[in-house]
């Protein structure tokens, strides 16, 4: 019978991979993205992950110089030295601390990864997901409509099965029109990231017009009872992202119909275990759900890639090439899109390895531990 995996070190990093160009959502503008990477070891293997926090808390309440005391002073030292038979272990370990959910996400996270190597299995099996590739979508930043307009065309180019505009108060009908009059047959979605209240409903009702899929986070980051005041405002779907922490998040929204379609993000929920089990419930109340992207490098692209072969996947994720991004990865594999898929990741665990020379050479810091 297996032993249990005994963690004998770990790796705490922060590094700065520079954005190939701006990315503006009703929040601000990114031009750098500042990622915390974790590695844990035992017995000769490692399993990485990628925190998704921000260096403010402008998209939820948590940021990096937080989770990274946290991660310092914390959970780390109570991981490492420690035997765990299972992921479930590492995650009874870490519930007694509220909140914190994307720091939490990168222990689990790196855990599946080295569970998933130690059995010798890919990610993808360890879940439950099957199949070598995934339909992915794109997610476009806030700009000039005319310039929108030829991203938009670029990428329906090649072959993105969905569209999504970011929008916010008066950047949101004008430019869906203008789209959906260039573009009549093709999947759109688009995202406020909380950026209207409830007296802006006739504004938003006005996209119902338009043909699209869904309307992502329109209201509050913690809210769940207007959106469902709002969904019988409007026909378009609601999809909920900010405001889904957890399995029993989604429970309440899903009895309310404050959301019809729900984008799961691992490191936002927590990690692997309570996106199944959002995933699940999803299921079985007959709502679709996604994988939301947060700018993740490739490390924490491959994980978001694996959890996506779940069945009820059932909508392409912002899981599109780094290339779009980056000019180069923290991985040394390529993860581009063809024709709108996603292929996976092959070989154990999540099937990436980190360029460590790269990251040498934009790492802000580095710490080590041991028992």
């Amino acid at each position: 019978m297996k032993q249990g995996l005994r963690i004998d070190g770990a790796e705490l990093r922060l590094v700065r991979l520079e954005l190939l160009t701006p990315f503006t959502i009703s929040t601000g503008t990114m031009y750098e993205k500042i990622i915390p990477l974790l590695t844990l070891r035992a017995n000769g293997i490692e399993g990485y992950s990628e925190g998704v926090m921000d260096p403010l808390p402008d998209y939820l309440d948590e940021q990096i110089a937080g989770g990274m005391a946290l991660l310092r002073d914390v959970l780390l030292p109570q991981v490492i030295g420690q035997t765990f038979d299972n992921p479930q272990a590492v995650e009874r370990l870490l519930a007694p601390w509220r909140g914190h959910y994307m720091t939490k996400a990168m222990v689990e996270m790196a855990f599946f990864d080295l569970w998933a190597k130690s059995l010798g299995l890919p990610m993808k099996t360890l879940l439950g997901g099957a199949g070598d590739a995934i339909d992915v979508g794109v997610s476009l930043g806030i700009g000039p409509v005319e310039e929108t307009l030829e991203r938009v065309r670029r990428h329906v180019e090649q072959g993105y099965r969905r569209i999504k505009l970011k929008i916010k108060p008066g950047h949101d009908v004008a430019l869906v029109d203008a789209v959906r009059r260039a573009f009549p047959e093709t999947a759109l979605s688009v995202d406020a990231n909380s950026a209207y209240t409830l007296a802006d409903s006739g504004k938003l009702a006005r996209l119902d017009a338009y043909g699209i899929d869904y309307i992502e986070q329109p209201l509050a980051w913690n809210d769940i009872q207007d959106h469902a005041t709002l969904q019988r405002r409007v026909s378009t779907p609601i999809c909920l992202d900010e405001s889904i922490r957890s399995a029993r998040d989604a429970r309440k929204a899903l009895q309310i119909d404050a959301a019809r379609v729900i984008n799961i993000k691992v490191g936002r929920v927590g990690g692997y275990l309570e996106s199944l089990r959002i995933h699940d419930l999803c299921a079985a109340f007959d709502v679709p759900v996604w994988c939301g992207g947060m700018l993740e490098s490739g490390i924490g692209r491959a994980h978001n890639i694996h959890l996506s072969t779940l069945p009820n996947f059932s909508k392409p994720g912002d899981t599109s090439s780094a290339s779009r991004y980056f000019a180069r990865d923290l991985i040394h594999e390529r993860l581009e899109t063809e024709n709108g898929r996603m292929p996976v990741p092959a070989g154990t665990g999540i099937g990436v390895s980190p360029d460590w020379d790269f990251i040498e050479t934009i790492t802000l810091s580095k710490e080590s531990f041991s028992p």
